[in-house]
Parts: C-alpha cells; structure tokens; sequence
C-alpha cells in the first residue's frame, strides 16, 4: 500500500509538472508575442512569480480540490491514481496537438469519473462542480469584457499618441502585467495538484497511521488530525517548484497557438489581456474558486482583438479551442472511470464501504 500511495503521488507531481508546461502559455504568450520579452526571459520571469504565489495565497483553491468536488470519505489511492492517469493521457494528447486544454478541469473531470462510476452521483458535491462547470463560462467571459474595455479606455488615453511611443510604453507595463497573471496562475493552478496529494496522504495516513513513511510524508498524525485540511510545507514548496520547472520548459507550441493563433497582438492589447486575466485570477484564488487559466487568458486575447472588429479575431483557432474546453472534463470522466472499473474488475483492487 505505501509503494502505492508514493507512486501516486509521483505520478501526480509529474502531473504537476506537466501542467505547467502545458499552462505556460497562458503566462507568456502576449508577452512573447508582443516581444516585450524574450522566451527565456518571459519564462524566467514568470515562474518567479509563480513561486511567489506561495507567499502570497491562503491554500483556498487546494482545499477546494481535496474537499469540495467529490465525497473525501470516496478517496482512497487507488481513485487518484485512476484520476491522475485519466488526466495525464489527455493533458498528453492536447499538448501533442497545440490546444490550450485546462490541466485543472483535466484533473476536475478524472477525480470526478472514478468516484461517479462506482460510488454513484450522491457522492459527488454538486455545489462544487456546479461552481466549477459555472466558471468555465464565466471566467473567459470575465477576461473578455475585461480585456475589451480596458482597451477601449487606453485607447482613448493614447490617442493622440505616436504608435511607437504608446508600443514602447507598454513594452514596459507588461513586465508588470505578466507579473500580476503569474502570480494569479500560482495562486491557482499551483494549489490544484496539491490538494489532491494531501487529500491522498490524509486518506493513507488514516488507514495506516503507524507507517513510518507516511507519517513522515504526511507530518505528524497529531498535527495532521488538529487541522482541517492540512498541507506539509514539503509538498507545498515540490508542487510550486515543479509547476514553475514545467513553465521554465515550456510548451512551446501551445505558446504559438495563444500568442498569434487567436489575434495579432500589440503591446497595448498584450498588457490589456494580461491584466484583464490577473484581476479574474487573483479574485479566483482568494475565494478558492478553481478557475482554468488557458480559459481567461484565452477570453482576454479575444476581447482585446475584438476593439479593432470582430474579423480581427481568428474565429476558427477559437472554435477549436472551445471544443478543447467542453471535451475536457466529460472525456477525463469517461477515461478514468473506465481505469478506475478495470482496476476493480480485473486487478480486484478493493472499494471502500461506505
């Protein structure tokens, strides 16, 4: 059991990583399209801030994903397993192709299968999926209406500006718009993956609370068993450090699809979309809400294209895109359901009695 549980949480911490290459896109993309900065600048500079996200965030959207998607007392080793490889198969496959899927609907959709297909729907917490499902419109759309009107206003602002003044200004503010998304990006998916080790860990250390591993893994049973949802500080630190590792290596070709798939950006419309994206992620991450940052940063670009008219926007990298979306989480529900069934039918892997 316990070679078990770290194989899980090593598969979910590559998960981890792989989010961030997958995710980095959604840091850098206006940024390097705008060549406000470099690649390997771009890169640097937002996974710093994607670390700094440790210092700066309460664990809201961690506990969100042990304790607000589906019953804890469904969650045992073998669920995040079938959770994680459902996950990592289609983050694997989108990446492969280009699309800007969200790793955490990815992860959202594979805790949900396992549990839905043998536990059955009462053990899901529909407030929280519903929240979930409700943000998949709302963000992009937030990001968008945002993205459009602070264009609009600096705009208006620099209108009587030369071109090359206006680009060479907000070549400038978008270090710090960057900034503010990456931070936004840590506060968010950073905590994503987390919540779901601690919630293995917690599962683990609950039913063999005298092994010496998990106990040191997990931190002391009475501290673990004073907090409601408690994080070792270890797992805290691997999980930021990886996802900020996986932006460092970045997927490149995601990062082609956001940066001029959708609209030709200017560094006014870069700054415009980053910070659009920033102020809909941070809010996220303070009230623990899970939000997909491919879907606001994807929202904010289109809205900013759309202040110089709708055939500005590259409709047909959308469409494909918002397929990417809708498919995600259905698809992760199916794909790791059906690992979960067949580790129960074939590999007679035990289901809890509830």
């Amino acid at each position: 059991m316990v070679t078990i549980v770290l194989i899980t949480a090593l598969i979910a911490l590559i998960f981890n990583f792989t989010n961030g290459m997958n995710d980095a896109a959604n840091c850098i993309a206006s940024a390097v399209a705008t060549k406000a900065l470099s690649p390997k600048m771009a890169v640097a500079w937002a996974a710093f801030w994607q670390f700094s996200a440790l210092f700066v965030f309460d664990m809201t959207v961690a506990k969100t994903m042990g304790k607000g998607i589906v019953d804890e007392n469904c969650i045992d080793v073998y669920v995040i397993l079938a959770a994680l490889l459902g996950s990592v198969l289609w983050i694997f496959i989108c990446t492969k192709f280009g699309l800007p899927i969200s790793a955490s609907h990815a992860l959202i959709g594979g805790l949900i299968g396992p549990v839905w297909f043998i536990y059955g729907s009462q053990f899901l917490i529909k407030s929280g999926i519903f929240m979930i499902l409700a943000f998949i419109v709302i963000s992009p759309l937030l990001g968008m209406i945002m993205g459009f009107f602070l264009n609009c206003l600096f705009m208006l602002i620099c209108k009587n500006m030369r071109p090359r003044k206006v680009d060479k200004v907000f070549k400038r503010m978008q270090l710090a718009s960057t900034a503010a998304f990456s931070l936004g990006f840590g506060g968010n998916d950073g905590q994503k993956t987390m919540g779901v080790i601690a919630v293995l860990f917690a599962s683990a250390f609950a039913s063999q609370p005298d092994s010496p591993v998990i106990r040191f893994l997990y931190g002391n049973g009475a501290m673990a068993s004073d907090a409601d949802f408690f994080i070792p500080l270890w797992l805290k630190i691997a999980c930021y450090g990886l996802i900020c590792l996986g932006t460092i290596t970045g997927g490149w070709k995601v990062i082609r699809t956001l940066s001029d798939g959708l609209s030709k950006l200017y560094p006014v419309q870069g700054f415009c979309a980053e910070a659009s994206g920033a102020i809909t992620l941070i809010i996220s991450a303070v009230f623990g809400i899970p939000v997909s940052t491919t879907h606001t940063i994807t929202g904010s670009i289109i809205g900013t294209g759309l202040t110089r008219g709708v055939k500005r926007v590259k409709w047909l990298t959308a469409k494909n895109i918002v397929w990417a979306w809708v498919l995600t989480i259905p698809c992760v529900i199916v794909v790791s359901g059906l690992i979960y069934m067949a580790m129960v039918n074939w590999f007679g892997v035990p289901v809890k009695t509830l």
